[in-house]
């Protein structure tokens, strides 16, 4: 006769054994729609301009240019900096690169934003104002492009007759934690979102964008009202996504692993101080949350923990399927991206209880008042 308690725990470790084999195969087809840029698309006539926000970023930054510049088939190609009151060597680097190559450009910006406005969309929209290119990219200070870069970008940008195509770059991690957290960048969107189905449905909700690498078309930017229309939103990336959408217009997340790489966090403490500054915002408040927490804990931690402890053989089972689903959604979308394999995937539910984790301190720091990034808080009237 089983009891109740361990006939309870079979049923929440079904329902999530269940969710995870759901997501595996639908990771299985998303990705076969999946996009990547063609590096072997035609080149670029149109004017180009590469906006480089960069705040304390004098370790990067000088890569990150000289990557811009290097790229091949884009016949008129800008790259302009903007110097975001840096305290470093940020300005020496960008002003030497352009002191040798007339295409690189550095823009000073001493002020902080006005009222309304958070960091990041400020110095996107100065830079966005700074050029009369038809195509827009925004670059992070800490991305490295491959030569064919803005050239497939822009391919399937016209192509696909997108307003934005948003390209993840390859996500590099070397601590501990940023091998735990980091992959979820990707994989989360790339397993559970349907990508096809995003490109062409004007639903908010379907978007997924990284502000490492954004492409737009120019006038349909301005259209929208550019960062502005974000200029409080923590997730700005994702915001504009979601304002292009509503105004009508089709956007493309991209597998941008071939085409660009980023380390996005150095160690573990940037890990928890760059994921506190936003996950409070991911998911529409508390509540979407809280709801989020529990559904991936349900899918991707309980199984794995009832296959380990469970004393009822059918409960450990049942968590072992479910594991493994969840492994293999997380190897499929490593496999595809050229992320880390072995043994990290084998981690998946680890991954997701640091992740969890992670959105608590967010929330936590942020009903403190105490979250910031480069010395600036991240707390004016942000919206998700």
């Amino acid at each position: 006769m089983v009891s109740t308690r361990t006939a309870l725990m079979r049923a929440v470790v079904a329902a999530g054994s269940l969710g995870a084999l759901a997501t595996a195969a639908h990771t299985v087809v998303n990705l076969r729609f999946l996009r990547s840029p063609s590096p072997d698309a035609a080149a670029v006539v149109e004017s180009v301009a590469v906006l480089i926000p960069a705040r304390d970023e004098e370790l990067h930054v000088g890569r990150t240019i000289e990557s811009a510049l290097a790229q091949e088939g884009v016949a008129s190609l800008e790259v302009i900096v903007l110097d975001d009151g840096s305290t470093d060597g940020t300005a020496e680097v960008v002003r030497s690169i352009a002191s040798r190559d007339p295409r690189a450009r550095l823009v000073s910006g001493t002020e902080e934003p006005p009222a309304g406005w958070l960091g990041k969309p400020w110095a996107c929209a100065r830079l966005a104002d700074q050029t009369a290119a038809r195509v827009l990219v925004f670059l992070d200070a800490d991305v490295t492009l491959a030569p064919q870069a803005i050239r497939a970008a822009v391919g399937t940008l016209r192509s696909g007759g997108f307003a934005l195509v948003a390209p993840y770059p390859l996500q590099r991690s070397d601590s501990w934690l940023e091998r735990l957290v980091q992959p979820l960048v990707t994989w989360s969107w790339a397993a559970t979102m349907p990508v096809r189905w995003a490109e062409t449905s004007h639903r908010p909700s379907l978007s997924a964008a990284n502000g490492q690498l954004l492409v737009l078309d120019a006038a349909t930017y301005r259209a929208v009202g550019g960062h502005a229309a974000v200029r409080d939103d923590v997730l700005e990336d994702i915001g504009l996504m979601r304002a292009l959408k509503r105004a009508g217009s089709c956007t493309a997340t991209l597998d941008g692993s071939r085409i660009a790489e980023c380390r996005m966090y150095d160690g573990a403490g940037a890990v928890v101080d760059g994921y506190a500054k936003s996950l409070w915002s991911a998911f529409g408040g508390p509540i979407g949350s809280v709801a989020v927490g529990l559904v991936l804990t349900t899918c991707f931690v309980a199984p794995a923990v009832a296959a380990v402890v469970s004393r009822d053989p059918r409960t450990r089972a049942i968590g072992a399927a479910g594991y493994a689903a969840g492994v293999a959604s997380r190897a499929l979308v490593a496999r595809r991206t050229g992320e880390r394999m072995l043994p990290d995937v084998f981690a998946q539910p680890a991954s997701i209880a640091a992740f969890v984790a992670l959105s608590m301190v967010s929330w936590t720091r942020h009903l403190r008042g105490a979250n910031t990034w480069k010395g600036r808080a991240v707390t004016v009237g942000a919206r998700a």
